[in-house]
């Protein structure tokens, strides 16, 4: 994002990159209706027993959650109705003065996997299926993550995933470092040192975080290993179910983050063509707002966001405590996300491009997508303040050019064609992981086609106008890939053109009027 905060150097005190929240989710190796029917048999459990052996199982959880209040002191609450629970626990906390340690549980109804008891005819079978069951909600002040929640089902399989707030421990980190740091609810606004802060929230990535979430199992499920037999290997499987990397840019106060945000809001909806979402911060949705932001949203200090999504993946952009701005990516779906690693089991291996994997293996892996996603962003914003005259910046663009020993025409910066090919390559869920000749040909094509020789055709016509786009240097080839990334040129010429067809002839004259 070097272009982004050179533009905006005088006003920007420093930036951070860091975990939003990650949720973990643990597995047992009894996910499948057969493991689960091989763990019943190892348990001698059979047909006629069964209900009574769930039901007692899960009768034991509960009975540990309620204990485990009673020797702490702290409140065990059942709610029946809909309520937000994490600023519920957070009260709790506030009002009882903790510091560390089980603040309270609170227990709900919500649908849940488990298994069921089928008869084909023969013989009962086990097999997989949604139904509603009791969770415990668990939140501790823990003393290295800060504020945890811990979802626990009590049916089998006894699915869990744990919360974790990375400023939460970051916060933590730096109190026993004695860096002094100014945080307004979720956000840093101020920091000693923002070089020492990086530093310590990189170090984040290398924790042991098997170590770390099976302390926390262990604490909540301690009859683990006296129910599920060393057969069956570790307690629980972590994975990334879903993780959040935010790069915050620390305005040095409010009035310089106010004058560029409005600019930066407009930009990401017009010039990026995603399906935008925008939204109060803390309110509801009532609808998706598309176009340009109308002035009243201008002075509002939490105002806008924007999210382009692609499937269950977004970035996102939006003003936190009036200094701070956020550009997020969210990765709920590693599918498709393209990492360079080595193959699973030989760690010191040939390294290729190869899928995001959900475990914590990864993390750090996930990391690094999210923010060189968030770069992206940021640097693509820049161009909202460019000086360049747009003669200039288009200046040889219409010209042929000699790529890979072959003549490429010019592209034609007001055909209808070549304006519809950027504002395709430009969109803002590209953002994350660029795009491919498939991606392009759903966006410029009206309908799919089944027919075999219609799709080699429509290919290789994309195949040509990638081939455009990369000897005009407006995108790059992703090494060792199929995908292709529009470069800082790319950008900064794509966006001044769809910004000069989009305005209105009013706007010139009146800009004209104005000057």
């Amino acid at each position: 994002m070097d272009k982004f905060i050179e533009q905006h150097a005088d006003r920007i005190s420093g930036t951070l990159g860091c975990f939003d929240r990650v949720l973990f989710r643990g597995y047992l190796p009894i996910m499948s209706g057969a493991a689960m029917a091989a763990f019943l048999k190892s348990r001698d459990v059979m047909r006629e027993t069964l209900k009574a052996f769930l039901l007692e199982q899960a009768e034991r959880l509960k009975s540990h959650a309620q204990d485990l209040c009673t020797q702490t002191g702290r409140p065990y609450e059942y709610l029946g109705h809909a309520a937000r629970k994490e600023d519920l626990a957070r009260k709790i906390a506030e009002r009882d003065e903790l510091t560390e340690g089980l603040v309270c549980v609170l227990s709900v109804v919500e649908p849940c996997r488990t298994f069921s008891l089928v008869w084909n005819g023969r013989s009962p079978y086990v097999q997989s299926t949604r139904r509603k069951c009791l969770h415990f909600y668990y939140y501790f002040l823990d003393r290295d993550l800060g504020l945890i929640h811990v979802k626990l089902q009590s049916w089998f399989p006894f699915q869990i995933q744990i919360y974790v707030n990375g400023r939460e421990w970051l916060a933590r980190q730096m109190d026993r470092r004695g860096l002094a740091y100014e945080r307004r609810e979720n956000c840093f606004v101020d920091l000693e040192s923002v070089r020492r802060a990086q530093r310590l929230m990189s170090s984040q990535l290398r924790l042991n975080w098997p170590k770390h979430l099976d302390r926390i199992a262990q604490r909540l499920n301690p009859r683990h290993e006296e129910l599920l037999p060393s057969t069956y290997g570790l307690p629980y499987y972590w994975t990334v179910y879903q993780s959040e990397w935010a790069t915050d840019v620390m305005f040095r106060d409010p009035a310089s983050l106010a004058e560029v945000y409005p600019r930066l809001v407009r930009h990401g909806i017009s010039a990026f063509s995603s399906p935008d979402v925008m939204r109060f911060l803390g309110g509801k949705v009532h609808g998706n707002f598309k176009g340009e932001i109308v002035s009243d949203f201008k002075n509002r200090p939490e105002g806008v966001r924007i999210k382009h999504r692609v499937g269950a993946n977004s970035v996102k952009l939006y003003d936190k405590q009036g200094s701070v701005l956020r550009t997020e990516t969210t990765i709920h779906d590693a599918d498709g996300i393209k990492v360079y690693r080595p193959k699973e089991g030989a760690p010191e291996g040939k390294k290729e491009w190869r899928p995001l994997r959900r475990g914590v293996a990864d993390l750090h892996r996930r990391a690094e997508v999210s923010q060189a996603s968030n770069e992206r962003y940021l640097n693509a914003l820049a161009v909202t303040d460019t000086s360049t005259a747009l003669g200039e910046l288009l200046q040889g663009l219409e010209r042929a050019v000699t790529w890979k020993s072959r003549r490429v025409r010019g592209i034609r910066a007001w055909s209808t064609a070549d304006v519809a090919l950027l504002r395709a390559v430009n969109r803002g869920e590209f953002c994350i992981n660029g795009f491919r000749n498939r991606d392009l040909q759903a966006l410029l094509f009206d309908k799919p086609t089944a027919d075999l020789d219609e799709r080699r055709r429509r290919s290789a016509r994309v195949s040509r106008l990638i081939a455009l786009l990369r000897a005009h240097r407006l995108v790059h080839k992703v090494p060792r890939s199929h995908r292709y990334r529009l470069t800082d040129r790319g950008r900064q010429i794509i966006t001044a053109i769809l910004a000069a067809h989009d305005v209105s002839l009013k706007t010139v004259n009146d800009l004209a009027a104005a000057a």
